[in-house]
């Protein structure tokens, strides 16, 4: 799998086409878990190599896209 390094947004993993859902998640899951959350602030995580902080609100809704259009049509 490719290194999550170098994305900036959750959108930029979600457009990222040389990427499957499944490495989409396990990166945009690494951002959400504590290791990459800002000390003293737990709203901001800093993935390695993003430029700035993102809100964990961006990664959450990057997941919830993910999983909408993982979902088959009935």
């Amino acid at each position: 799998m490719r290194p999550a390094v170098g994305f900036n947004h959750p959108l930029d993993v979600l457009k990222d086409p040389d990427l499957d859902h499944r490495e989409k998640r396990a990166i945009l899951s690494s951002w959400a878990s504590d290791a990459c959350a800002v000390e003293g602030r737990p709203d901001l995580r800093w993935p390695l190599g993003a430029e700035a902080p993102i809100p964990i609100d961006h990664v959450i809704e990057a997941l919830a896209r993910l999983d909408r259009a993982e979902r088959p049509i009935n």
